[in-house]
């Protein structure tokens, strides 16, 4: 089966890592990356609008600058390194693209511009408006600037963020491997995943963090959390092995995680969120409560951990240390911590004022 054909996916994300566009030697693999060009040139003929998440910048700018590690031996190294190969990568990718007819756009993005509301809907308007102009945006994260703690780190999650933005039903991570499998692909009696109804304990449990290439920076353990994340935005996610020619449109053994019901866009976001400032644990009277759909009340919490305003994304976890939910915060955590445990009567005696119904409203909160 061709990965999400045209006619089933009107809009499509592809992730390529940077072990298969650059070589060992830091340089593009043109001849492979012209058939991914045709490949987006075919569908883009059938009608299907594609954006191309687009590692390479570190390992193209280590090698012009001469830098050890592939331009990974420090935060500095990697921030060089990144600025200087952009250029080239974005050269590589219009030119490319451009001899199929096809026009390149490049987005540049950090975490906060997909974790802060405001930011992701400007980022989401743009990425709609260049799709519906025929145009190929390639994005990927902006390593330039990024620091060591608010970063994505890897562009599986970024690819399935990108799709959460654009609206689209489908995202491929081409990489150095098919899809899933029960344990490390290179231990004896491995068994290979062709489809994922659910993300469980057991799948995650499969993951192997490992990069066979040691070019990447991620593992099979950021690519289940990408599904995760584009499953709850309603886009079914494809691990696809990019070893071959023409990866988009030969039918080749992969992994498709399968797409829940597509939830309302603002609680999609929340449930694709990275960065929480904290973390509210509850019991279990309170997760079965919040599984039935109830908000997060005082009475059910536990305690808190972070460092958390009102209105900040904070995780809900269970005592077994699960996260059940994210959701916005309706206290700070000094208020949360005083009310924790605390029964709804008794709330305005202890914060002097009305208190708000919930800690977290369900209106305001995703379950994972």
């Amino acid at each position: 089966m061709v990965l999400f054909p045209p006619a089933t996916c009107p809009r499509l994300i592809v992730k390529i890592g940077s072990a298969l566009l650059v070589d060992p030697d830091g340089g593009v693999r043109r001849a492979w990356l012209a058939g991914i060009a045709a490949d987006i040139a075919e569908r883009a003929r059938a009608g299907q609008q594609v954006a191309v998440v687009s590692s390479g910048a570190i390992a193209l700018g280590a090698r012009r600058l001469g830098l050890p590690k592939g331009g990974r031996a420090s935060l500095e190294d990697a921030q060089a390194a990144a600025a200087t190969g952009q250029i080239a990568l974005s050269q590589v990718w219009a030119e490319t693209l451009g001899a199929e007819g096809l026009t390149a756009a490049q987005i540049l993005v950090t975490l906060d511009d997909l974790e802060d509301r405001r930011r992701y809907l400007n980022a989401a308007a743009t990425l709609d408006r260049l799709l519906g102009l025929g145009v190929v945006p390639v994005l990927n994260e902006n390593d330039s600037v990024a620091t060591a703690e608010i970063r994505f780190g890897d562009n599986d999650r970024l690819a399935a963020r990108v799709a959460q933005a654009a609206g689209a039903q489908g995202v491929v991570l081409l990489s150095d491997i098919d899809g899933l499998y029960d344990r490390n692909p290179a231990l004896p009696g491995a068994v290979h995943i062709g489809r994922v109804e659910r993300i469980d304990g057991t799948i995650e449990a499969m993951a192997d963090r490992g990069s066979a290439s040691g070019m990447g920076s991620g593992g099979m353990v950021s690519k289940i959390a990408a599904a995760r994340i584009a499953n709850a935005a309603g886009a079914n996610l494809a691990i696809a092995s990019g070893r071959i020619e023409r990866p988009l449109s030969t039918a080749a053994r992969h992994t498709v995680f399968v797409a829940e019901k597509s939830a309302p866009a603002r609680k999609a976001w929340l449930a694709g969120g990275l960065t929480t400032r904290g973390t509210i644990h509850v019991d279990a009277g309170a997760a079965k409560a919040l599984r039935g759909g109830a908000s997060l009340l005082a009475a059910g919490a536990t305690r808190v951990e972070g460092d958390f305003r009102r209105g900040d994304l904070v995780a809900i976890c269970a005592d077994d240390g699960r996260t059940l939910a994210r959701g916005l915060a309706e206290y700070d955590v000094t208020e949360a911590g005083l009310i924790t445990g605390r029964r709804s009567g008794d709330l305005a005696g202890i914060l002097g004022y009305a208190p708000r119904a919930a800690l977290v409203h369900r209106n305001h909160m995703a379950l994972l």
